[in-house]
């Protein structure tokens, strides 16, 4: 018995002459397609809502008087359905339809990228006419045209199906794209008079004010993929292959924590493109730009390939075999163990890397001073001894997994803090607004102000001065009446550890609620990490390092002699920095962490300039490179097999998409291990897969942090609090040199509320200087509805580097000026 037998509001139909039962409300497409019967369409998407807009899908329904779209057509009890393969009449029709579309479609089969997986290629086959009647010469436009930096328009080749449009209006919520004009003139276009000198542009104007491109949204690359024709084409792939020349390889997206399914085309060893995976649980059919375009860093021109070791007589770095160099990096660390050895492996890593870095520290180095966070952890100022957010994940965090994709998008209401979904998480987003559109999700916001992708949520403002999120957690009644429904989820993101006592506030509150808490970082191994180990006060499974039992049953897992373990928490990534700048560390192993993304740039680099010896595992030339003492290459996501951890706890697990001969960190350190007589065991993936496996789970959880909150800052005249987070497409690592990709990101712009503007007496598009005493960024002013004082500048962005810039974090006190440079604040004038 089907699951459509067992539910009880059931109709019986006859479909080309089989009875079969259907859920009342049920589309004849779909009940078509679970018979196995494939009816030609183009517009119909499971995922979008019907249209009827192509009528290839016509099928004959006795008592109508002609065929009707079987994708708009919902089944009725005794209704009788005849498909092509038993009505003349459905066919002709169909046959009929294809012809009319095929009028003006232009037969460039051989050049057009969609050529070799093209549903209209296929379906002229098996449905239309072996000879056209059409001798008139086609319609023809300017082709093709940039409705983006990425994404280009055949308009020729559209069969009108509105697709993309509906894509863009129902899940993106980006409504840049959409049809004009009337009769046999209709075409898709984007709104903006003037981008093509008036030429059936409609009326509207493109985008909202934040860029110059007409069609800007995060999820255009979508609208390529789910093109029935080859009218929509990315400018990345366009006329680089032929879909029957490439091998196709499932794989995961590295670049965030929303977990995404991908498939990667690739051919003689490059990737030419991915595409979106089918994956019902997690990211459905859809993935983001960044996800879609941004692979091009493992091919980049500065990618290392070959060991680098730092000569003793030049002092510059040589390329070096890879005996010579791991010898080097094990003496270099046997020799610095006695004062002590900080490891920063950063959130790239998957889930066996960043077991082996955490295996690693603790039985080759004999210390707990690892720290996968390379981001500020704390809000600016803060003593070095704060461990609120360590706390935090170890009682929270660590082990659990039970808020998923699903739970969002059928809870009643959802608050979020220290989080921008569309911009931090994409497909997080994409879930909230389908449960907001469908389901009428309640989303709850603490935020500064409602960005773009809060007003596409619909979501209810509650205004928070960064900072002050732990007193609003703690008091507001906005914030307790937005998780009064049973089922509520809190979902805090990784910046709500700069608010001092905002992560504490929220596990208060979601114990006083009854709602369940999920906790969302940026990057595709935070969470990975987090649960292996890679922080310095938990051992891999989640377990404390001050668990005598804990340390006991991981020994024996590992082989290893009593009293290796260290009971005593170490150091984090603050302090391990604070500590090498101070000469206090005797080395530095460090993974792909950009000294850019840390609490402070230039004390971070000070740091690897003071340290006695450094060890670099990366994949291209960096900050932390240029100063290494031994540079280790490792394999980039696409080279090797492994395992991210979503931000639900979930694993996605892959397999190489190309060979390569570059090798994991796993690999690297367990050969670095060996030179230091132990035995790692972390070069194979399915051996440290195994070896996961059989660690013990913790068994009761830490107690949860309990930090009062701070005082908020007071800025004074011409002063304001700073608020800050990443843009989706941004100045990292692993999108640098990506112009095209790179030109469909939100252009920087300095936020502040009409109080900051009059006081500064400034407009629309003005310059603005944010600058504290370290130095100034430079923005045009966006005016927004923000608390009074308080001003927004994307954290890493082209001309907005906040952290390298400023120094500060979100939450300290800047200085504000009308128009450019102007003297900034003695040093240590900023609060």
């Amino acid at each position: 018995m089907t699951d459509v037998e067992k539910k009880t509001d059931l109709v019986t139909l006859t479909v080309d002459g089989v009875e079969v039962q259907a859920e009342k409300g049920e589309l004849v497409i779909r009940v078509a397609e679970r018979m196995g019967i494939a009816i030609p369409r183009f517009c119909d998407h499971p995922l979008l809502a019907p249209a009827g807009a192509c009528r290839q899908c016509l099928v004959e329904v006795e008592g109508q008087r002609k065929p009707v779209a079987s994708c708009t057509q919902t089944v009725a009890e005794g209704m009788v359905v005849k498909t092509q393969l038993s009505s003349p009449v459905a066919a002709k029709a169909q046959a009929g339809v294809m012809e009319l579309l095929l009028i003006n479609h232009p037969l460039d089969c051989p050049t057009c990228d969609k050529g070799g997986e093209c549903p209209l290629q296929n379906q002229a086959m098996s449905t239309g006419r072996a000879d056209s009647r059409f001798v008139e010469h086609k319609r023809e436009y300017e082709k093709p045209i940039h409705i983006s930096s990425q994404v280009l328009l055949d308009r020729e080749r559209c069969v009108l199906c509105q697709r993309c449009t509906r894509f863009s209006e129902e899940i993106a919520g980006d409504k840049f794209i959409d049809l004009m004009d009337r009769s046999s003139g209709e075409q898709i276009n984007v709104y903006r008079d003037d981008f093509f000198g008036g030429e059936g542009t409609g009326d509207g104007q493109a985008g909202d004010g934040e860029g110059d491109v007409p069609f800007n949204s995060y999820f255009s690359g979508n609208t390529i993929q789910i093109c029935p024709v080859g009218a929509l084409t990315g400018e990345q792939y366009r006329f680089r292959a032929r879909p029957f020349d490439l091998v196709s390889s499932p794989t995961s997206c590295e670049h965030c924590a929303a977990g995404c399914s991908q498939r990667a085309d690739h051919r003689r060893g490059k990737v030419l493109r991915r595409l979106a995976g089918d994956d019902p649980a997690v990211n459905e059919e859809w993935n983001c730009d960044k996800g879609r375009w941004g692979f091009r860093y493992a091919t980049a021109t500065d990618r290392i390939t070959t060991p680098l070791v730092r000569d003793a007589v030049t002092g510059q770095l040589r390329e070096a075999s890879w005996s010579e160099a791991l010898l080097a990096a094990a003496e270099g660390l046997r020799a610095a163990r006695e004062r002590g050895v900080g490891v920063l492996p950063g959130g790239r890593l998957t889930v066996e890397d960043a077991y082996a870095y955490a295996k690693f520290a603790r039985i080759v180095l004999g210390s707990n001073d690892i720290d996968f966070r390379a981001r500020p952890i704390r809000a600016s100022g803060t003593a070095l001894t704060a461990t609120e957010e360590a706390e935090f994940l170890a009682a929270s965090v660590a082990g659990i997994a039970d808020v998923t994709y699903e739970a969002v998008e059928n809870a009643p209401s959802v608050l979020i803090v220290g989080l921008e979904p569309e911009e931090e998480c994409p497909i997080l987003f994409l879930r909230l607004r389908k449960g907001h559109q469908k389901k009428k999700l309640q989303v709850t916001a603490v935020s500064p102000y409602l960005s773009r992708g809060f007003e596409k949520l619909g979501a209810t403002l509650v205004a928070a001065v960064p900072g002050d999120e732990a007193r609003l957690l703690n008091t507001d009644p906005a914030v307790a009446a937005a998780l009064s429904a049973p089922g509520s989820l809190l979902i805090v993101g990784e910046r709500l550890a700069t608010a001092p006592g905002g992560l504490s506030a929220a596990a208060a509150l979601a114990g006083r609620t009854g709602a369940r808490l999920a906790w969302v970082p940026r990057r595709a191994g935070d969470r990975g990490a987090l649960d292996t180990g890679c922080l310095p006060n938990l051992l891999p499974g989640g377990r404390p390092v001050t668990d005598a039992a804990a340390r006991a049953e991981l020994s024996l897992a590992w082989r290893t002699e009593p009293g290796v373990l260290s009971g005593t928490p170490g150091r984090d990534v603050d302090q391990i920095i604070a500590a090498a700048a101070d000469g206090t560390l005797g080395a530095l192993l460090v993974g792909g962490v950009d000294p850019a993304d840390l609490a402070d740039p230039r004390l971070a680099e000070e740091a690897l300039d003071a340290v006695p010896f450094l060890v670099s595992l990366e994949l291209r030339q960096s900050a932390v490179t240029r100063r290494a003492d031994v540079v280790l290459p490792i394999a980039p996501a696409v080279e090797k097999a492994g395992t991210y951890m979503d931000w639900e706890g979930r694993l996605r697990s892959f397999e190489a998409v190309l060979p390569g001969t570059a090798m994991t960190d796993g690999r690297v350190l367990e050969a670095v291990a060996a030179l230091l007589d132990v035995a790692l065991n972390t070069g194979d993936v399915m051996t440290v897969r195994r070896e996961l496996g059989t660690l013990p789970a913790a068994a009761a959880r830490p107690v949860t942090p309990v930090t009062p909150a701070a005082e908020l800052a007071r800025p004074g005249e011409r002063e304001a609090v700073l608020a800050t987070w990443h843009q989706l497409l941004d100045l990292g690592t692993l999108l640098d040199g990506d112009e095209v990709l790179a030109g469909t990101a939100r252009p920087p712009v300095a936020r502040i509320g009409k109080d900051l503007a009059e006081s500064l007496g400034v407009v629309d598009g003005d310059l603005v200087t944010v600058s504290t005493g370290r130095g100034g960024v430079t923005l045009p002013a966006a005016i927004t509805d923000l608390p009074p004082g308080v001003v927004w500048l994307p954290t890493n962005s082209p001309g907005s580097t906040v952290r390298r810039s400023l120094g500060v974090t979100a939450g300290a006190v800047v200085r504000l000026e009308a128009g450019v440079g102007g003297p900034i604040l003695a040093e240590g004038a900023a609060r």
